[in-house]
């Protein structure tokens, strides 16, 4: 058995590393990937178009809006002089948010009293438009917060020198930064592996049935439990391979911080790969062609990818979607990566996500070796 076993990974990494094309997608496509989401990935926005419309023109009215002119987060672009003008910069995408200051914004401040401000955004993305509004309150409520202030020094020094105050003092844990890319590159690592384990195995399968040698060694002594074998072992191997280049990437161009214990790592990587193997051999069963390999092999991995928390939150989801992201694989791997990566934290912590993905991973190979074994007879 070891040696028809032998033979048949010798046959796998030849056709591998024979393909010059095959051996750049194994390697180019993953690093570059890397790049893109590393640098793309961020829950963070800079420079948003921004128009303003003062109708005060008040030295309060300029100072408010030299705090969105000295914001990194917002990119003044138009100083308008009437209301229609905000909504052709919409309408053409040249402005994302847009304020306008009314009459009398300077003479309510002065007087005590609430001086509203308009934001008019452009809700087309909604994601972009609540940042922005939360950036928007934020310099809104630290002009008010100041104003207050220094309206209270020039009218009663002594009171507002007494004056209580809450100063709220940020301390993140593990991201001290709060760097959007320390969140996205772990997960960018189980995504990209997911991709290349399951379309590889599915491939690799279908291909032999596609262009009729399945049949030719099968008549050969080789037994159906060595020939699965033969075909998923090689694309483990180079599972564990591309996750461990692409992890180097992340870790030493965008300088994440790896803290925890490579051994935790490895055994996370191990049954989150035999989960994908069993995913990849399942679809070799239900397609004849590559095409419809490709095809059910996306059928799976964008859902696979959207419920597994790696761009939105689980707990934000419909509670009928949280409960079918259980039964994602990449859900447990991203909870093991950044908590290895950011966390420093072990098995003790990370065992139930262990013990999902091995039972998950157990159940996944047994249906699709069952299936694949009935489709070889």
């Amino acid at each position: 058995m070891l040696n028809r076993l032998r033979q048949m990974l010798i046959k796998e990494f030849l056709q591998v590393f024979r393909d010059k094309r095959a051996l750049w997608v194994l390697v180019g496509p993953p690093i570059i990937q890397m790049l893109i989401f590393g640098y793309a990935a961020t829950f963070q926005i800079r420079h948003v178009p921004t128009a303003v419309l003062d109708l005060d023109h008040s030295q309060e009215s300029r100072e408010l809006i030299s705090r969105f002119t000295a914001s990194p987060y917002f990119d003044v672009r138009a100083q308008l002089t009437n209301r229609k003008q905000i909504r052709e910069m919409i309408d053409r995408g040249q402005a994302t948010v847009a304020l306008q200051i009314h009459p009398g914004f300077a003479a309510r401040l002065r007087k005590g009293q609430t001086a509203p401000v308009q934001v008019i955004l452009d809700g087309s993305n909604s994601n972009t438009a609540l940042i922005a509004l939360g950036y928007v309150n934020q310099i809104a409520n630290g002009f008010a917060r100041d104003y207050q202030r220094d309206a209270m020094l020039r009218s009663s020094p002594f009171l507002a020198a007494r004056l209580p105050a809450v100063e709220l003092e940020q301390r993140p844990w593990f991201n001290p930064d709060l760097e959007s890319r320390w969140f996205f590159v772990p997960g960018v690592i189980g995504s990209l592996t997911l991709v290349m384990v399951t379309v590889l195995t599915a491939f690799a399968v279908v291909r032999e049935r596609e262009i009729g040698t399945l049949e030719q060694i099968m008549v050969t002594p080789i037994r159906p439990r060595e020939f699965i074998l033969g075909k998923t072992l090689p694309f483990f191997l180079i599972g564990l391979a591309d996750a461990g280049m692409i992890g180097l990437v992340g870790t030493l161009w965008f300088q994440v911080p790896f803290r925890g214990s490579l051994a935790v790592l490895a055994l996370g990587m191990v049954l989150f790969l035999l989960c994908m193997l069993g995913i990849g051999l399942f679809i070799s069963t239900v397609s004849t062609t590559q095409q419809q390999a490709m095809v059910t092999a996306f059928f799976f991995i964008m859902p696979a990818i959207t419920f597994s928390g790696f761009g939105f939150p689980i707990a934000s989801m419909p509670a009928f979607v949280q409960w079918l992201t259980y039964l994602d694989p990449l859900r447990y791997l991203l909870v093991v990566l950044r908590g290895v990566y950011l966390k420093d934290i072990g098995l003790d912590v990370l065992w139930p996500q262990m013990a999902a993905m091995a039972v998950l991973g157990t159940a996944l190979l047994t249906v699709s070796v069952l299936r694949f074994r009935k489709s070889l007879d």
